[in-house]
Protein backbone atom coordinates (compact mmCIF):
# COMPACT_ATOMS: atom_id res chain seq x y z
CA UNK A 1 0.00 0.00 0.00
CA UNK A 2 1.27 3.52 -1.07
CA UNK A 3 1.84 6.05 1.43
CA UNK A 4 -0.05 9.38 0.94
CA UNK A 5 1.43 13.14 0.34
CA UNK A 6 5.31 13.04 -0.64
CA UNK A 7 8.33 13.19 1.25
CA UNK A 8 9.45 16.51 2.32
CA UNK A 9 12.32 18.28 2.72
CA UNK A 10 14.51 18.18 5.48
CA UNK A 11 13.33 20.88 7.71
CA UNK A 12 16.60 22.71 9.38
CA UNK A 13 16.50 23.29 13.81
CA UNK A 14 18.88 24.66 16.11
CA UNK A 15 19.03 20.64 17.77
CA UNK A 16 19.42 18.86 14.03
CA UNK A 17 16.26 18.28 11.53
CA UNK A 18 13.53 16.80 10.91
CA UNK A 19 11.91 15.53 7.46
CA UNK A 20 7.83 14.60 6.99
CA UNK A 21 7.77 10.62 5.12
CA UNK A 22 4.47 10.08 4.71
CA UNK A 23 1.00 11.07 5.30
CA UNK A 24 -2.36 10.50 5.20
CA UNK A 25 -5.47 10.75 7.00
CA UNK A 26 -5.41 11.51 10.98
CA UNK A 27 -1.53 10.29 10.57
CA UNK A 28 2.02 11.44 9.84
CA UNK A 29 5.11 9.76 9.96
CA UNK A 30 8.63 12.16 10.71
CA UNK A 31 12.22 11.22 11.00
CA UNK A 32 14.05 13.44 13.31
CA UNK A 33 18.18 13.53 14.27
CA UNK A 34 18.70 14.81 17.09
CA UNK A 35 22.67 16.10 17.27
CA UNK A 36 24.69 14.68 20.04
CA UNK A 37 24.27 16.85 23.08
CA UNK A 38 21.39 18.81 22.16
CA UNK A 39 17.88 18.04 22.72
CA UNK A 40 14.55 19.66 21.38
CA UNK A 41 12.04 22.24 23.42
CA UNK A 42 10.05 20.69 27.06
CA UNK A 43 6.87 20.36 24.76
CA UNK A 44 3.03 19.18 24.39
CA UNK A 45 0.83 18.64 21.64
CA UNK A 46 -3.08 19.43 22.35
CA UNK A 47 -4.43 17.92 19.11
CA UNK A 48 -2.23 14.60 18.36
CA UNK A 49 -0.21 11.98 19.92
CA UNK A 50 2.77 10.30 19.31
CA UNK A 51 4.90 7.13 19.23
CA UNK A 52 8.34 7.25 18.83
CA UNK A 53 10.87 4.49 18.21
CA UNK A 54 14.47 5.17 18.28
CA UNK A 55 15.98 4.14 15.07
CA UNK A 56 19.93 4.57 15.97
CA UNK A 57 21.46 6.81 18.31
CA UNK A 58 20.96 7.22 22.49
CA UNK A 59 19.59 9.39 24.81
CA UNK A 60 17.22 10.63 26.96
CA UNK A 61 13.27 10.75 26.53
CA UNK A 62 11.52 12.62 29.65
CA UNK A 63 7.71 12.32 29.62
CA UNK A 64 5.36 13.17 32.27
CA UNK A 65 7.67 13.62 34.54
CA UNK A 66 9.49 9.98 33.78
CA UNK A 67 12.78 9.96 32.30
CA UNK A 68 14.12 7.07 30.46
CA UNK A 69 17.45 5.73 29.31
CA UNK A 70 16.94 4.98 25.17
CA UNK A 71 18.71 3.34 22.90
CA UNK A 72 18.12 1.63 19.29
CA UNK A 73 14.71 -0.21 19.17
CA UNK A 74 13.34 1.51 22.17
CA UNK A 75 9.60 2.87 21.61
CA UNK A 76 7.72 5.69 23.39
CA UNK A 77 3.84 6.36 23.45
CA UNK A 78 3.19 10.22 24.20
CA UNK A 79 -0.16 11.06 24.54
CA UNK A 80 -2.02 13.85 24.01
CA UNK A 81 -1.15 16.49 26.03
CA UNK A 82 1.75 14.74 28.00
CA UNK A 83 4.99 16.85 28.35
CA UNK A 84 7.84 15.53 26.65
CA UNK A 85 11.15 16.03 25.49
CA UNK A 86 14.16 14.29 23.90
CA UNK A 87 17.56 14.42 24.09
CA UNK A 88 21.17 13.22 22.33
CA UNK A 89 23.84 11.61 24.71
CA UNK A 90 27.30 11.38 23.38
CA UNK A 91 25.85 10.52 19.62
CA UNK A 92 23.54 11.83 17.54
CA UNK A 93 19.76 10.23 18.34
CA UNK A 94 17.42 9.15 15.26
CA UNK A 95 13.77 8.81 16.18
CA UNK A 96 10.88 8.17 13.76
CA UNK A 97 7.76 9.54 14.95
CA UNK A 98 4.21 8.24 14.14
CA UNK A 99 1.45 11.06 14.63
CA UNK A 100 -2.14 10.45 15.29
CA UNK A 101 -4.61 13.21 15.57
CA UNK A 102 -6.61 15.48 14.01
CA UNK A 103 -4.52 18.42 13.40
CA UNK A 104 -0.75 17.28 12.29
CA UNK A 105 1.01 20.34 12.36
CA UNK A 106 4.08 22.23 13.44
CA UNK A 107 1.43 25.38 14.90
CA UNK A 108 0.47 22.39 17.15
CA UNK A 109 3.75 22.69 19.24
CA UNK A 110 3.56 24.26 23.02
CA UNK A 111 7.02 24.99 24.53
CA UNK A 112 7.79 25.21 28.12
CA UNK A 113 11.95 25.13 28.35
CA UNK A 114 14.02 25.75 25.39
CA UNK A 115 17.55 25.53 24.86
CA UNK A 116 17.41 27.98 21.76
CA UNK A 117 15.30 30.58 23.49
CA UNK A 118 11.95 29.48 21.20
CA UNK A 119 9.52 29.75 23.84
CA UNK A 120 6.68 31.54 23.22
CA UNK A 121 4.34 32.45 26.51
CA UNK A 122 0.51 31.75 25.80
CA UNK A 123 -2.30 31.20 28.43
CA UNK A 124 -1.32 28.04 28.86
CA UNK A 125 2.03 28.50 30.29
CA UNK A 126 2.15 32.52 31.54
Amino acid sequence: MAAHGSMGPRTERPWGWFETLATGEGYGVKRLLILAGRRISLQRHLHRSEHWIIASGSGRIDCQGTSLDVSAGDTLSIPVGSLHRAAAGDEDLEIIEVQRGALLSEADIERFDDDFGRVVKSHFNL
